[in-house]
Order: C-alpha cells, then sequence, then structure tokens
C-alpha cells in the first residue's frame, strides 16, 4: 500500500488495522484471500477489488457502489449463486496481468452510495465471507499478513485512477513506451508534451535551446507569471517544471538539434518533430530516417487575408515500413515549398496540431482502432475538412 495514500485515508488504515491483506494496483484496490463459498460447497479463495476515487493522496468517497471478483461467482453456504451480489460473468480487467471474472452489485440502502472504501469493502466482505464461515468457521479474511507493497514502476507522483474507473487499464499500459523524445517546445511542441505527460511513458526527452519568454506564454499550456517570465528560463527547464509537479521521467536537454548532436535520438523509441524548417530540421530527418526511428512531423501554418486568417495543420507520420513519403510531404527548408511562411500562430492552432499527431502516435501504440493507417492528415481551417493522404490500399486524397 502507497504509504502517502495509507497515512492519509482513515478508511485504508482502518482495513488495515483489522488485518485485511490490502493491495494498491492499476488504480484499484484489492483484499486478497477473501474467503467463499464455490457451487460444490467448497471453500475458495479470491480477490475483491474495487477502483479508487482520490483527492490526490487521501481517498474521496467511492465514486460507485460496485467492485470486482476474481474467482468464481461467490455462492451461499448450499451451493447457490447468491444474486444479491449481481450477475455473474460481467468481467473487467484490472491490469494486463489480473482479469477479474464478475462484476458485484450491492447498493447500500437508503442512500444508496457508500461514505468511505472501509464500509464498502467491509460490506462486501461481510456476505461473502459470512457464507463461508457457515462451511468452515475457521476461515477469515483477515490474516494479518504485512501490508503488500504498492506499484514501484509508475511514473505518476499520485495515482493514475481515470483508467481504473472506465475499465481501460490494460488498453492505457499500451502506452508505456521506454523512451519519446519532443524536438521543438514552442507552441505545438509545449501541447504534445502537455498531453503525453499524462500517459505512462517511461521517459520524456525534451529538446530546444530557446528560453520561455512573453510570446510563448500565449502560445502554450498553462499560465506563467510575470515573475515566471522575467526569469528568462530555458523552455526546456520551464515545462520540466511544470510537468515534474504531476510525473517523473522529465529529462531536458536545453539545446537545439543539429548535425553536431543529433545521435542523441539513438536511443529514443519514437519522436514527435515540432521544428521549424531549415537545414538542423533537414539532418534530424535525415537521421531519424536513416535510423528507423518512427516519428511524427507537425505542421501549422496561418497567412492573414486582410479580415481574417486562414491556414492548415498538417500531421506527418514517418514510421519504419514507410518513410519515403517524409521528404514531399515535410517541410525542410526548400524555397516556396510551405506557402504558410507568415509565422502566424494561435493556441488553438497549436493545440490541435498537437492533438491530432498525439492521437496519431496512440493509435500506433494500439490505444485507439485505426480503420485509415493514414501517413499524411491535413485539416483547412477555412473548409474544417480533414484530408487524409498515402493511405495503403487506398486511393490517395481521400478525406475523412
Amino acid at each position: 500500500m502507497s504509504s502517502p495514500l495509507l497515512s492519509r485515508s482513515p478508511d485504508l488504515q482502518r482495513l488495515q488495522s483489522e488485518g485485511y491483506d490490502l493491495e494498491l494496483r492499476a488504480g484499484h484496490l484489492l483484499i486478497h484471500d477473501v474467503p467463499y463459498v464455490r457451487s460444490d460447497k467448497s471453500i475458495a479463495f479470491g480477490i475483491l477489488a474495487s477502483s479508487l476515487d482520490l483527492a490526490g493522496n487521501r481517498t474521496a468517497q467511492p465514486g460507485n457502489h460496485v467492485t470486482y471478483w476474481v474467482g468464481d461467482f461467490p455462492c451461499d453456504a448450499s451451493g447457490t449463486k447468491m444474486d444479491s451480489l449481481g450477475n455473474p460473468n460481467q468481467a473487467h480487467d484490472i491490469d494486463t496481468a489480473l482479469k477479474a471474472q464478475h462484476t458485484l452489485s450491492r447498493r447500500p440502502q437508503p442512500s444508496g452510495s457508500y461514505p468511505d472504501y472501509y464500509l464498502k469493502m467491509k460490506t462486501y466482505v461481510a456476505i461473502i465471507e459470512g457464507q463461508a464461515q457457515s462451511v468452515d468457521a475457521s476461515v477469515t479474511a483477515r490474516p494479518r499478513r504485512p501490508v503488500r507493497p504498492s506499484e514501484t514502476d509508475s511514473v505518476f507522483e499520485y495515482l493514475e485512477t481515470s483508467s481504473a474507473r472506465a475499465g481501460i487499464g490494460p488498453i492505457n499500459s499500451k502506452m508505456a513506451v521506454g523512451r519519446i523524445g519532443i524536438v521543438g517546445l514552442g507552441g505545438t511542441g509545449s501541447y504534445v508534451l502537455d498531453l503525453v505527460a499524462k500517459t505512462p511513458i517511461k521517459e520524456i526527452h525534451l529538446f530546444d535551446g530557446d528560453l520561455f519568454l512573453t510570446h510563448n506564454a500565449f502560445r502554450s499550456p498553462g499560465a506563467p507569471t510575470l515573475d515566471d517570465l522575467e526569469a528568462s528560463q530555458k523552455k526546456v527547464a520551464w515545462f520540466k517544471s511544470i510537468y515534474s509537479r504531476m510525473r517523473r521521467g522529465i529529462i531536458e536537454h536545453d539545446f537545439g538539434l543539429d548535425s553536431s548532436n543529433v545521435s542523441q535520438l539513438e536511443t529514443m523509441n519514437f519522436v514527435f518533430l515540432c521544428m521549424d524548417a531549415g537545414p538542423d530540421k533537414r539532418t534530424v530527418v535525415e537521421y531519424l530516417t536513416s535510423h528507423r526511428i518512427p516519428f511524427i512531423e507537425v505542421g501549422a501554418g496561418l497567412v492573414s487575408t486582410g479580415e481574417s486568417l486562414c491556414g492548415s495543420v498538417r500531421v506527418t507520420r514517418c514510421i519504419t515500413e514507410n518513410s519515403d513519403h517524409a521528404r514531399q510531404r515535410i517541410p525542410l527548408g526548400e524555397t516556396g515549398q510551405d506557402p504558410y511562411d507568415q509565422n502566424i500562430q494561435v493556441a488553438d492552432i497549436n493545440a490541435l496540431n498537437a492533438a491530432l499527431a498525439v492521437i496519431r502516435w496512440k493509435k500506433d501504440c494500439g490505444f485507439y482502432s485505426d480503420f485509415g493507417d493514414e501517413y499524411s492528415m491535413v485539416y483547412s481551417v477555412a473548409t474544417n475538412r480533414i484530408v487524409n493522404d498515402e493511405i495503403p490500399n487506398e486511393n490517395p486524397s481521400s478525406e475523412a
């Protein structure tokens, strides 16, 4: 059990003090070795689990009344399934290694909700354990073992419970890759960081040599103070200080990439390329493609028409199986290649560009379904249309 969570949660302390075998796992509270009756009237031991609702490092009131059960569906002393505990066979994935076979439902009356996890878990245990003790009075769900250690490999400073509540823990774990790099922390790159920082990536490497200045404050997430801006920090230091409040594994590299240091990307499992066009960008693209490092390159451009702005957002995907299109799709500094050269950027366009890029990466991870497998997409602001290009086994330039 997590020490901060246990020390600040009286309901968990009470369960522990009464001798229950507790474990914290993938945003769930587990009680191990709960005795129950099988349909043949034999005694077995199962695991009772509940997703956790937290307020920081302490428990909040449970958001629902259901629990999950690892084992056969509990029966009464006669071997009859206890219908009062819900419907059998509604499975729930706790994580990739542990699956609950059943969802249990026991709504308290008259309130319909449990005030804390002590009463919630104890209510279910008492019902299940009580029938088992009718068969064998010696069995107990309180073996008074030492508390099981909590997860030690989480990158987050506090528990991520939304995946557990939604039942998508195993799907979420698909994003727990080793290292990704974000090259460039301008408007789009900073929003990429904001989105990927909330995933279980082990390490996020930030590459940028620029200072965090006033214009950055208006096209990146968050709300820096005047003192923050007057400090003239490097971008990587500023963003690391913000997101390290939430998670570990953010590594800063306070320099831009060029031919002298592009090899810093050698150990990356994936790269988000958020650089302006130019010789250094060409160097990075050539390095990534030659070393078969998958990456996504982003581009957002607006031009003034006099009374309004128009433009587009582009996401170009380069994976190891297909990177030949990179030179045709990615502006590398050639004259006239990028019609949007006024460098007009606003936060919503940067955020959209980042969101589309991160969604594309999550598709490659298997988090989202992917029926298109596109290698390039362009969103037009004026027409509100997305065009996918270079879709394998489909006609090019099909619209989504």
